[in-house]
């Protein structure tokens, strides 16, 4: 019978733990997580540059860039291309759509970031990102990860909203609901003893039950 040596298993990220450091080439010189310190980051991967979907979410997260911004959270690209190659699609970008990509995008020749982070996986390609997008915090925490197939562009709408809430959860100490966007009432987290909640239907919240209850943001 053939022996068959397992697969070694795929080392991912944690939510709520120290995003994994790292220090790498980029469109802007040499960048390395922290130099983020006090800032949000959106770390995100893509397939390859000169491909027809990932041209799609560069310039759509271009044309967000001061939204993003403006809740102190910055951008990183990052495929398994050259700086030279980056650059190259850049100038083309602005070229032929008008779009100037202005954060910048990790050279990860050596997958060395990709695997870090686990943007490499193996049912997709052995050489590629997947569309992968870490939200990072500013203590350097990572707060969320989501992955994309290489077949589908990500909505980068999303991602601003979901910045927009992590904060809002963090500054008011709330949950938000499906679909949250600023503005909208947040959910008080529920009572963890008795007595709290038969409290808890007596301070002026929008309750239905005792254990889900809202009220307007701060």
């Amino acid at each position: 019978m053939e022996n068959i040596t397992p697969s070694k298993p795929l080392e991912m990220p944690r939510l709520n733990e120290p995003a994994p450091a790292f220090e790498a080439n980029t469109t802007h010189g040499v960048k390395k997580l922290g130099d983020y310190r006090g800032k949000w980051l959106v770390l995100f991967s893509h397939p390859a540059d000169f491909t027809p979907v990932c041209t799609t979410e560069f310039m759509a997260f271009a044309k967000a860039y001061p939204q993003f911004q403006s809740l102190n959270c910055e951008l990183l690209g990052l495929s398994i291309d050259s700086t030279f190659s980056h650059i190259a699609w850049m100038r083309t970008i602005k070229e032929k759509f008008g779009v100037e990509i202005p954060f910048p995008i990790i050279e990860d020749l050596s997958m060395r970031v990709a695997n870090t982070y686990g943007m490499i996986q193996p049912g997709a390609s052995d050489t590629s990102a997947v569309r992968s997008t870490f939200i990072i915090d500013d203590k350097g925490t990572l707060r969320a990860m989501v992955y994309y197939p290489m077949t589908n562009g990500r909505s980068i709408p999303e991602f601003l909203r979901l910045v927009q809430a992590l904060q809002t959860s963090d500054k008011q100490g709330v949950a938000t609901p499906e679909s949250w966007q600023p503005g909208d009432k947040v959910i008080v987290p529920p009572p963890k003893t008795a007595q709290d909640a038969e409290a808890r239907l007596k301070e002026g919240y929008e309750c239905v039950d005792w254990f889900f209850c809202k009220k307007a943001a701060s």
